[in-house]
């Protein structure tokens, strides 16, 4: 991990005593970020990722080194007016190395891992394939009592997709006796990402996912008496390994009044992460940029890359878990910038109480009156704004669209510098950068943090109590198994 070295911090220093005492306007900010300097911060991390497997994500070489691209940025050039730390925590990591379907004939079959896959012998595992009943109004292999009769013993019994959890069928199939199993699709295209769960690793048969209409074609040739083969090849591990958050603010301004802005700075295992999330930790890098430059701040102003949000938002989940009650009482509000600049963008501001349209009013207006409709939508469970909201800081964002008709190259490889509406990107940039000059200067009206909650000794304390809990889980798991997982081979 590259920290900063004396002479760097004295050089920053002296760069910093040569700067003029300027005061800081939303209207000076605004003019600095132009789409140039975005575009050349996006050209470093897709040059990151090509330099280091493909991607920047969790675990893997390219965050590190995008990591230290930001703190050569913050530290070294801009911390004669920053204060910056790096906040390591340790996050699961998961990857699917190879994964082969072998099919009746010996011909490979397009299959999908699903996240926390066991993996097979080296060698992979070669079975007879067993049909199992198709129960479309309950779920197929959910119950005990539609796995009676089937002997699965040594063999790979062949599973529709649907209604329950991946996890609890193989459960069952390991049960039977199976070495292995395979999931069919139960629509037609090419299936959506899954997860078995972490908590279940070693704990299932391996599994292949298909195509829907690979699984129909096999069931109706056992079903015509045919004795079908198939092998299945799984090289995955799962492991604890070190991340990093990075946290940076300005020397200037009230410690105990606080706007914060955050970022993801990893990206999937499938791709590069320019739109997803490179867009909006340039957008910070290049607000940092500005603001470093002027004096006059009100309120401190603090910015966050986060790591490991595609695992399950694991970062920021760590950070706000680990603040004191006073710290989190100075934070009086928090900004997400998550995936800005979608090739065709929706202009969504995620606001969903009078509290949190405290920041997302003024986004709204930016935005509207540089020529766009934005709409606004409410807060979902998937992207780092989470964890702010269940502690109870007031909250908003900006987001433009994941998947189609948006944004294709979502969580793929192709999520590159041709996936960038640099229009879109620079508009966004522009009104984070206005409204977070804005705050910087006046919070007058912020509305407090929410901090009520239920007597945790209570029968509806102790349901709130699982209830947060639960949720917490289900972002992690759900998030992690949409965040590059998935693999065709």
């Amino acid at each position: 991990m590259k920290l900063a070295t004396t002479a760097a911090v004295a050089a920053s220093l002296l760069t910093g005593l040569s700067l003029a005492n300027v005061p800081i306007t939303p209207e000076k900010v605004e003019a600095e970020i132009k789409k140039d300097r975005l575009e050349n911060v996006l050209w470093n991390f897709q040059k990151i990722a090509r330099d280091n497997g493909g991607n920047r994500a969790h675990g893997l070489p390219g965050y590190k080194a995008s990591v230290d691209f930001i703190l050569e940025r913050v530290i070294d050039r801009f911390g004669a007016r920053l204060d910056t730390y790096v906040q390591e925590f340790n996050a699961t990591f998961s990857q699917v190395k190879k994964i082969q379907l072998n099919g009746p004939a010996g011909e490979n079959v397009e299959v999908y891992a699903l996240q926390y896959v066991q993996p097979t012998p080296p060698d992979g595992i070669s079975a007879e394939l067993i049909d199992t009943p198709v129960d479309d109004a309950r779920g197929s292999g959910c119950f005990k009592e539609q796995w009676d009769g089937i002997d699965a013993t040594g063999k790979i019994p062949l599973i529709k997709r649907g209604t329950c959890a991946l996890s609890i069928k193989l459960q069952f199939a390991k049960e039977h006796g199976a070495v292995a199993a395979v999931i069919y699709h139960n629509e037609p295209g090419k299936p959506g990402g899954a997860t078995l769960g972490s908590a279940n690793f070693g704990k299932l048969v391996p599994v292949g996912l298909v195509r829907q209409d690979v699984g129909a074609d096999w069931k109706k040739r056992l079903n015509a008496g045919e004795k079908l083969r198939a092998k299945l090849v799984v090289d995955s591990v799962l492991e604890q390994r070190e991340s990093w958050n990075i946290i940076s603010e300005t020397k200037l301004g009230d410690p105990d009044n606080v706007v914060m802005l955050g970022a993801h700075l990893d990206s999937v295992q499938a791709g590069p992460g320019v739109n997803d999330d490179g867009s909006g930790s340039a957008a910070l890098l290049e607000i940092v940029s500005s603001f470093q430059k002027y004096v006059g701040f009100k309120n401190k102003v603090r910015f966050a890359w986060w790591g490991a949000e595609e695992n399950g938002l694991l970062g920021s989940l760590h950070y706000t878990a680990q603040l004191p009650e006073a710290e989190r009482n100075k934070i009086k509000f928090y900004f997400n910038y998550d995936m800005i600049g979608s090739i065709k963008p929706a202009y969504i501001v995620q606001s969903d109480t009078d509290a949190h349209k405290f920041g997302g009013q003024p986004l709204f207006d930016y935005l509207e009156r540089n020529g766009v409709t934005p709409r606004y939508s409410k807060f979902g469970s998937s992207s780092d704004y989470y964890g702010f909201l269940q502690i109870g800081i007031p909250s908003a964002g900006i987001f433009t669209g994941a998947g189609d008709p948006n944004d294709p190259c979502y969580h793929q490889a192709c999520d590159n510098l041709t996936n960038i509406n640099w229009d879109a990107f620079q508009l966004n940039a522009k009104a984070a950068a206005y409204v977070a000059a804005k705050f910087a200067l006046d919070l007058q009206g912020v509305p407090s943090r929410n901090t009520t909650s239920s007597n945790p000794q209570s029968r509806r304390g102790v349901q709130d109590s699982f209830g947060d809990w639960a949720a917490n889980v289900e972002v992690a798991e759900n998030h992690a198994s949409c965040s590059g997982e998935l693999k065709t081979v």
